[in-house]
Order: structure tokens, then sequence, then C-alpha cells
């Protein structure tokens, strides 16, 4: 069945898609893709489905020749494999196990305080929600999650490390004046610069109203203060007389 068809239009397998991206890997380190680039190529690679899919990712890196067919019996490293369906399995289940142990020894002491053995409700949570995990496990071994999930947390892990490295990159070359300061160290100076300005412009702006305001009182205390004044000189007055 496999002699009518092309190289491209055969399946490949989890290590090829493996093989492209540490090529991929290699092609970001040697500056011929950017983050951006390589990210999204590093996604169509463990999206593809045959060669075709995975030599047009490399098709235009000169230094990186295509995926070879590997040769029969080839297969990726078992023990990477099992250690990653360990750790998928584990967190698939453990949640069930220790709510499944918390039930039992409740319905144990329970039965001995009783002095005879109760009837064994803990099989409604363990069956139920058992049979569910199982057939989680079932379809996710069948379809490769855990080796899926463990390529996504890897390539999420390398982007962050690729934006840290490109950060240093950059403080380094600022630091030797070969590049502008950030927009953000700018917009940050510029905004610590306008706050005293604002702090003095609204200084400068109260006073004359505190002014204003001691300037009306004076002249309402000045205003009060006269008839009395005035009556008081009167009766000094009449008093004289």
């Amino acid at each position: 069945m496999l002699d009518g068809m092309g190289r491209d239009e055969m399946r490949a397998a989890d290590a090829d898609r493996h093989a492209v991206a540490e090529k991929l890997r290699a092609a970001l380190d040697e500056g011929r893709l950017d983050l951006h680039e390589y990210d999204e190529r590093l996604q169509q690679a463990y999206a593809a489905k045959t060669y075709g899919e995975l030599d047009l990712l490399l098709t235009d890196l000169p230094s990186v020749a295509p995926v070879a067919v590997p040769p029969a019996g080839a297969v990726a490293s078992a023990e990477q494999n099992e250690h990653v369906t360990a750790q998928w399995l584990m967190r698939t289940w453990s949640s069930w196990l220790p709510a499944v142990t918390i039930t039992t020894a409740i319905w144990l002491v329970s039965s001995l305080a009783a002095g005879d053995l109760l009837y064994f409700w803990p099989v409604w949570v363990a069956g139920p929600w058992g049979a569910v995990l199982l057939w989680q496990t079932v379809g996710g071994l069948a379809s490769g999650q855990p080796q899926k999930l463990a390529a996504e947390r890897d390539r999420k892990e390398l982007a962050k490390q690729r934006k840290r490295e490109r950060k240093a990159l950059e403080a380094e070359a600022i630091a030797r004046g070969e590049l502008p300061p950030s927009k953000s160290g700018k917009g940050a100076k510029s905004a610590a610069g306008a706050k005293p300005a604002e702090s003095a412009k609204s200084a400068a702006g109260a006073m004359p109203a505190e002014g204003a305001e001691g300037a009306k009182f004076t002249e309402g205390a000045k205003s009060a203060a006269g008839p009395k004044a005035a009556k008081d000189g009167k009766g000094d007055a009449t008093t004289v007389n």
C-alpha cells in the first residue's frame, strides 16, 4: 500500500516532530529565526501529520536538511516517555485517591463506633468518579496526551527563556549605548517629571486663593467692627458732654 505513496504523504512520528523542533531551535540560536517565527513554526511542527508538512518548515533554512525517514524500529527514548506518562497519570488521579481514602476512613470509624460493618457508601464516591477518570486515562494514553502536554510545556518554558534572554541582551545594549532607552523608561521619566510640576502648579494656584479668602475675611472683620466702633465713639462723646 505504501509503494504508490510519496514520501511527503507518509505519516510522521513523534520522533520526527521532535527532530524538527531541535533544528528550529538551532536556527533560532543562529539568528535565522526570530522568537515569533520560531514559536509559530514550533506549533506547526507539533501539529504536523506528514513529512511534507514538516519539510515545509525547514525549506528556507539553508543549513537545515529535510527530515529523513527513520529506520525501522527507531523510537523515542522509552525512559523519557515513561517518566512523562507517569507524571500525567499522577496529575490525573491525584484528587481521586485522597478523596477515596478519606471517605473510606470515615466509613471505617463509623463502623467501629457502631460495632458493626455499615453499608460501604464510599463506593458511590469512588465508583462513578473512578469510571470517568479511567475513561479519560484510556483516551489520553491512546491519543498521546502526556507527550503533547509535555511538548507544550517545554515550548512555553523555552519561549519564556528566550524572552528573558532577549530582555537581558537589550539591557546590555542600552548600557553600552548601542540602543536608545526604551519608551517605557522615557514614559516613566516624563510622568515622574510631570508630577512635581503639577504639584507646584497646584500649590501656586492654591496660594492666591488662600490670600483672597484672607482678604475677604479681613474686610468682613473690619466691616463688622466699624459700626460697633462708631457706637462706642458716640457713647464716649455723650459721657464727656
